[in-house]
C-alpha cells in the first residue's frame, strides 16, 4: 500500500466533519466512517507484513471498513465462513493488530451483508463480534487440587464452537443428546457414567461430547473438564515415561472432574497405555467423576482391547449416532447456512440434502464449497451452482446402497423371493431373512426407523428395533446366523 495513500488516510483523523448531504441527496462519509477507513488501513499495513501476498489479497484485502464508534471498528465481510476462516487461521495476528492500532479495550465487529443488490439488505445483515471463538484449547482458572487454595490455569482442550445451541437434533442422535444434557446438569451423578457414544466418522460425535463439556463448564464453572483423544493420551503417557514424570501424568488425569476421550478404538493393541487408562478410569469412576468416550463401533466390537475395559464401558450408557435422514440433513444445512450469514433457497437445501448423504462432515464440506464459489468466484447462488458443487463432490463418494439392494442380496442368500421379505409370514426362515435385511438396512443406509419400516410393508419402529435386537442376539448365540451376517456384510461393504 503506497505511503501517500496511508498518509492521506491518517490525515482524516484531524478532520472534524459530521455527515452532510450533497445536492443529489447522497450522504458524505461521517468523521467516524473516515476514521474507520484510516484505522483499518493501518491494520492492513501490519497484517500485510505478516502474511503472504496471496493470503493478503484473498482474505484481507476484500474486507472494508464501515464505521468507528464507541471504540468499536465495524468491517464488512462477504460471509461468516470468511471471517471464521480468518480467525481460525490468523486469530493471534488479528487480535494483536487490533490491540496495537485501536487499543486494548477496542473491539472489532464483522458485518456480513448477504446481498448488497437486495433492497432489503438491512434485514439480511448479520453483525458478529470478532474473536468470538478463541483457538482450541481454552484455558480456565480453577481451584488447586487436593484442597489447595491456589488457583491454577487449566487447559480444557475444548473447542467453544461445539455447543448444544448449534447441535442439530433428530431421530438419529436424540438419545445421545438427551443423555448428554442430563450429564451436563449433574456430571458423575447420573446413571450415564460412563457415556459411550459410537458411530461412523463425520456424524457429530466430537461435536456432541465437546458440547457436553462446554455445557458442564457453563453450569459448573469450577469444574475441571478435559477433552483429549486416545492418541493424545497415548502420547502423553509415552512422554511421561521418557521424561520420568509418570507421577505428574497420573496426578493430572486423576484430578479431572469430567474426562472426555475421543476415538477409544485407537487404544486397541496398546497394552501399557490401555493398562494405565484402565486404572485412570477406575480411579475417576470410584470418585464419582464423569467419563465420556467416543468410538467408531460398539465397545464389544473393539478387537485387541482389554476385556476389563470393555466390561467397564458397559457400566453406564452405550448409545449410537446414526446417519441423519433427509429431513435432518435439510435442517443441518439450513442451520449452518444461517450461521454462515447466507440464507439458502429451499430448492438448493433439498438438492444437497438428497444427494450428499454419507455424513454431516460431507454436508458441511459441500456447503463451504458452495459458499466459496458464491463468494470468491461471484457465481449466482442458484440450483445450477449447487449441482456443480455436488457433482464435483459426488465423484469422490462411494456408491450408495439402497434398501432394494439389500433385499435382493438377502433374498438371494436365503433363496427366497424378495416379496417374502415384505410379507406378514412368521415362518422361521422367512422371518429370519426379513430380520437380517432390516438389520443390514439400518447399518448400511441413512434411513430412519420409520422409513425402514415403510420399506418392509409399513412395519412400525418398534418392530424394526425388535428385528435388529433379534439379529444381535443371534450373532452371539447362533454360529450359522453369524456366518451369514459376516458374508452379507462383507458383500455390501465391498460394493
Amino acid at each position: 500500500m503506497p505511503d501517500n495513500q496511508l498518509r492521506d488516510a491518517l490525515s482524516l483523523f484531524t478532520q472534524d466533519k459530521t455527515a452532510v448531504k450533497t445536492r443529489d441527496g447522497n450522504t458524505l462519509a461521517s468523521d467516524g466512517d473516515k476514521k474507520a477507513t484510516a484505522y483499518w488501513i493501518k491494520c492492513l499495513e501490519i497484517i500485510k507484513d505478516n502474511v503472504s501476498p496471496h493470503i493478503f489479497n484473498t482474505w484481507f484485502e476484500p474486507i472494508k471498513a464501515l464505521k468507528w464508534e464507541n471504540k468499536q471498528l465495524t468491517v464488512k465481510v462477504p460471509s461468516q465462513f470468511f471471517c471464521e476462516w480468518i480467525e481460525d487461521q490468523y486469530y493471534s495476528l488479528l487480535q494483536k493488530t487490533i490491540s496495537q492500532v485501536l487499543g486494548e479495550d477496542a473491539k472489532l465487529l464483522y458485518q456480513i451483508v448477504v446481498d448488497e443488490s437486495d433492497s432489503s439488505t438491512e434485514k439480511r445483515t448479520i453483525r458478529l463480534p470478532a474473536f468470538k471463538f478463541p483457538p482450541q484449547g481454552t484455558s480456565v482458572v480453577v481451584p488447586g487440587t487436593n484442597g489447595s487454595k491456589d488457583r491454577k490455569v487449566f487447559t480444557t482442550n475444548l473447542n467453544p464452537k461445539y455447543s448444544f445451541n448449534n447441535f442439530v437434533r433428530g431421530e438419529s442422535n436424540q438419545l445421545a443428546y438427551a443423555a448428554g444434557l442430563a450429564i451436563s446438569q449433574n456430571p458423575g451423578k447420573t446413571r450415564y457414567n460412563p457415556l459411550v457414544v459410537y458411530g461412523d466418522t463425520g456424524l457429530g460425535k466430537t461435536h456432541l461430547v465437546q458440547g457436553i463439556g462446554n455445557k458442564i463448564l457453563q453450569n459448573h464453572k469450577k469444574s475441571r473438564v478435559l477433552y483429549t483423544t486416545s492418541e493424545r493420551f497415548t502420547q502423553d503417557f509415552i512422554n511421561a515415561i521418557q521424561t520420568n514424570t509418570q507421577n505428574e501424568f497420573i496426578n493430572l488425569y486423576r484430578s479431572i472432574d469430567t474426562l472426555i476421550v475421543d476415538d477409544i478404538q485407537f487404544f486397541c493393541g496398546k497394552e501399557k497405555t490401555t493398562d494405565n487408562f484402565f486404572h485412570t478410569f477406575n480411579a475417576l469412576h470410584q470418585d464419582g467423576k464423569q467419563l465420556i468416550l467416543t468410538s467408531d463401533r460398539p465397545p464389544r466390537d473393539l478387537k485387541d482391547l482389554d476385556e476389563r475395559l470393555i466390561s467397564r464401558f458397559q457400566w453406564g450408557l452405550i448409545v449410537d449416532i446414526q446417519p441423519p435422514d433427509l429431513e435432518m440433513r435439510m435442517a443441518i444445512l439450513q442451520k449452518k447456512s444461517v450461521d454462515e450469514g447466507i440464507e439458502l433457497p429451499v430448492e438448493i437445501v433439498e438438492y444437497i440434502a438428497k444427494y450428499v448423504t454419507n455424513s454431516i462432515r460431507e454436508l458441511e464440506g459441500t456447503l463451504i464449497s458452495l459458499i466459496a464459489k458464491y463468494t470468491f468466484e461471484n457465481k449466482p447462488l442458484n440450483l445450477a451452482l449447487a449441482k456443480e458443487v455436488v457433482t464435483g463432490i459426488s465423484k469422490k463418494l462411494p456408491k450408495q446402497i439402497t434398501i432394494d439392494d439389500i433385499k435382493e442380496l438377502v433374498a438371494g442368500y436365503y433363496k427366497l423371493p424378495v416379496e417374502h421379505l415384505e410379507s406378514q409370514s412368521r415362518k422361521h426362515e422367512i422371518a429370519l431373512a426379513r430380520q437380517m435385511a432390516i438389520f443390514l438396512t439400518k447399518q448400511f443406509t441413512q434411513l430412519s426407523l420409520k422409513s425402514i419400516g415403510a420399506g418392509f410393508s409399513n412395519r412400525d419402529h418398534s418392530t424394526i428395533l425388535h428385528s435388529c435386537q433379534t439379529i444381535e442376539n443371534y450373532l452371539v448365540t447362533d454360529p450359522s446366523v453369524k456366518s451369514a451376517y459376516e458374508l452379507l456384510h462383507k458383500t455390501l461393504k465391498g460394493r
